[in-house]
């Protein structure tokens, strides 16, 4: 074999290339929605909001914007020309209001102006008339009254009742954890254009273009051929872009309909975070019976999420709680409940980990009580409860666990960290320490992979190879800076021996891949890249047989390999032989489609396998909190991920690096709160405390799994990363009890909601010191203080 044979490429699959647009995001050159170049006679949009959680709208005066300088259009509900809905799931969500407002910051009217400036000053000149009407603010209310935005869901196995009565030991409770901005550093904004006849050309900043170009249209009442969208790309998604921006586009594309002029609409930072979903809030009200060793053998769990004023995403993400309520582990017996509760609040929406997060915190915190409550160490409470190989290893929803490597990464991170000797630090640091105390926690993760949904698990490619050997990749995949684009574009480059430098990925756009499913699920990758694969595999074996034909040698022994085609010891280059195609009028363009095989769902009874496969993760984090004050610090964290064979491992860092910090963020510092009046007044930086470089552990350790590819027959054998690593952050939350519960017998759980805010950290520490008899400890400990 010849020498350039042994070459490899630069850029394909497993090898840490950086993100296609770094030096675009560094410099500024990277174009967003907002930097694209309009059209003279482009228009601005602006909204009008509601100020009540619940009104009737009475009567909508427009005449004074209308005569503002610069306005052309205003709208409301009935101006718009097809169907007044844009439900992403259940339907009957309207883009506007015609009757009632349902939530404080709900758009009423939108308002089109040849300024922006001019656009803002008319929409504060709409007179609105309200009736205000009761509103349901919190979920405690919704549950009592059971308002609902869908159906209840459960599930169930063996006789939990009975179970519960026999058990040796029984505990029962309720906690909460709050919900989360997704605070994208791009807003929400799209562009809508009108083009010939009713043609619509939408640019959206969406991880869904096929859901923003299904509403689009059905808003328009045009066909969805009618209605383009494209993204080149976001500035952070998170979840918040999938349902929340059809919001967005649609009143961008109704005002340009109405105006026959393009409209651009962009939210500020306040109006963004009034007036689109956030993750879920949930209430958590347990039963567990269990034995002297610290077996499960029992457990009644209700999980009521605050939906917000319509469905939205709520039923799947409801499911999806209920679908990883079990984590790690084997429930023998148990009653999964979930309640889709709705309240006059803005429709709460997906958001990464899309309730999963929600349901490993529950049981998470379950077996935190357990663990005390028999004075057992929570790792050895787990390992207990562990999922089982070949016993004890069917979920609650009748999904067996195959790819068990629960005990191989707890016993990793266990031994990588010295988990006992970290321990001993911790427990002398707090012997000596009157007012500082620490605490120290591990957290496994068991994720699955696939959307709930069986049919959103699809994709579709479309690749080009040039005359000159350049490459064009185009897929449904949508690129929110977690390096999507560059991860597909290294599959094809392994898959054709190309350099990655030769292959260009343009904007995803309806016009090329249609009916594409949403980029989320921690599915991208998965999805696209097999996509990607199978066409770059088809188009590879049409100029295989041209180069077989040219040497005149069988098919099987022509190589592609470092950006060359071998037979024996002769050449071509592989921009030779893509001309050489061409000439022999070998089409070089093809379309990949995949589809994730195995899986199934029955949403009637919540069963199925409605998992690909699980990704495994753990983390230990160590946190200090000063009992005077309540102020909390991470101060170690510990991640040790589980990412197949990585298709891109310095990606994937940055992937669980970054979700991490987001989880740290929901758990600890982002509180959103809402007056007596429905009135959001965390909207804005000033007030919502997302985590700071500050924030970020000082000490903070993140490591791949090694040598451990996927086993179900991914892209090269590849998992997933966007998701799962979130979920690790509550090593964070239960490192903040363990702190905590210092203050008192390991026996005492705090109690204590999420996020622990200090004064949340200060009530605990208050209730635990008077569970303990020591309720004065604080005026003792003052004149030690700092």
């Amino acid at each position: 074999m010849n020498e350039p044979i042994l070459r490899s490429i630069r850029g394909g699959a497993h090898v840490p290339v950086r993100h296609d647009s770094a030096i675009g995001h560094l410099t500024g050159r990277a174009l967003y929605i907002d930097d694209l170049p309009v059209v003279p006679g482009t228009l601005h949009g602006a909204l009008v909001l509601s100020p009540h959680p619940h009104a009737r709208i009475s009567r909508i005066d427009l005449s004074r914007a209308l005569a503002s300088p610069g306005v052309v259009a205003a709208i409301v509900a009935d101006d718009i020309p097809g169907k007044n809905d844009i439900g992403p799931i259940r339907g009957d969500e309207p883009l506007l209001p015609k009757e009632f407002a349902e939530y404080e910051g709900q758009p009423v009217v939108a308002v089109a102006a040849d300024t922006l400036d001019n656009a803002r000053a008319a929409a504060n000149l709409v007179a609105i008339d309200y009736e205000i009407l009761p509103a349901v603010l919190s979920l405690t209310e919704a549950i009592a009254r059971e308002l609902y935005v869908s159906p209840v869901q459960a599930m169930k196995r063996g006789d939990v009742d009975a179970e519960l009565a026999r058990a040796p030991h029984r505990l029962s409770g309720e906690f909460a954890c709050g919900g989360q901005d997704h605070f994208y550093l791009e807003g929400q904004v799209a562009l809508a254009v009108p083009g010939e006849g009713s043609d619509m050309a939408v640019y959206s900043s969406t991880q869904h273009p096929t859901e923003v170009q299904h509403g689009v249209a059905h808003l328009l009442g045009l066909p969805f051929n009618m209605v383009t969208v494209e993204v080149r790309r976001m500035g952070g998604g998170f979840g918040g872009k999938e349902s929340q921006a059809t919001l967005i586009a649609g009143i961008a594309a109704v005002l340009a309909r109405k105006a026959g002029r393009p409209v651009k609409l962009r939210l500020p930072r306040d109006d963004d975070m009034r007036a689109t979903g956030k993750r879920h809030p949930f209430l958590f009200r347990y039963d567990i019976g269990f034995d002297g060793d610290g077996h499960i053998l029992g457990l009644d769990l209700l999980l009521a999420a605050n939906g917000g004023n319509v469905a939205d995403h709520t039923p799947a993400v409801v499911t999806r709680a209920l679908c990883h309520a079990d984590n790690c582990y084997w429930l023998p017996c148990l009653r999964f409940v979930g309640l889709p509760c709705k309240t006059n609040t803005v429709s709460n929406t997906a958001f990464r980990g899309y309730g999963g997060p929600q349901g490993m915190f529950a049981i998470e915190t379950i077996l935190d009580i357990v663990g005390r409550h028999l004075g057992l160490p929570l790792e050895e409470l787990r390992r207990r409860n562990f999922y089982g190989i070949g016993r004890n290893d069917v979920t609650p929803y009748g999904m067996k666990v195959e790819d068990n490597i629960l005990g191989h990464i707890a016993d990793e991170l266990e031994h990588s960290v010295d988990l006992a000797g970290w321990r001993e630090e911790i427990s002398a640091f707090n012997g000596a320490s009157p007012v500082i105390k620490k605490g120290l926690a591990t957290m496994p993760i068991k994720f699955g992979i696939s959307f709930n949904r069986p049919a959103l698990n699809q994709a579709g490619a479309l690749v080009s190879v040039y005359t000159d050997g350049s490459v064009t990749l185009n897929h449904g995949g949508t690129e929110m800076g977690q390096g999507l684009f560059v991860k597909v574009a290294q599959v094809v480059a392994e898959a054709f021996q190309i350099d990655l430098e030769n292959i260009r990925v343009s904007a995803t756009t309806t016009a090329k891949v249609p009916n594409t499913s949403p980029t989320a699920a921690s599915c991208g990758s998965d999805l696209n890249g097999m996509a990607a694969l199978n066409a770059a595999q088809e188009i590879k074996g049409r100029m295989t047989d041209v180069a077989a034909g040219h040497f005149d040698v069988p098919a099987s022994e022509i190589l592609f390999t470092a950006n060359r085609i071998y037979a024996g010891n002769r050449s071509l280059s592989f921009s030779e032989l893509a001309l050489l195609c061409w000439d022999q009028r070998v089409s070089l363009s093809a379309t990949g489609y995949y589809r994730t095989p195995k899986i199934h769902w029955d949403p009637k009874t919540n069963t199925g396998r409605p998992f690909y496969y699980f990704v495994y993760g753990a983390a230990a984090a160590e946190v200090a909190i000063d009992t005077l004050t309540g102020e909390m610090r991470v101060l170690r964290a510990e991640l040790l991920q589980d990412c197949g064979k990585s298709l891109n491992p310095a990606l994937d860092l940055g992937q669980i690096e970054g979700a991490f910090v987001q989880g740290m963020g929901w758990l600890t510092t982002e509180e959103l709160w809402w007056d007596q009046g429905g009135r959001l007044k965390t909207h804005g930086p000033s007030t919502y405390k997302i985590p700071g470089s500050r924030d970020v552990p000082p000490r903070f350790n993140v490591r791949l799994l090694s040598d451990a590819p996927n086993k179900e027959a991914t892209v090269f054998r590849s998992k997933a990363v966007g998701e799962p690593p979130l979920m690790l952050a509550i090593s964070v939350w239960l490192a903040v009890r363990d702190a905590i519960a210092s203050l008192a017998d390991y026996k005492t759980a705090p109690v204590l909601d999420a996020p622990t805010t200090p004064e949340r950290i200060l009530s605990a520490i208050d209730d635990i010191r008077l569970r303990a008899g020591r309720s004065d400890d604080r005026v003792e400990a003052s004149p030690s203080g700092h």
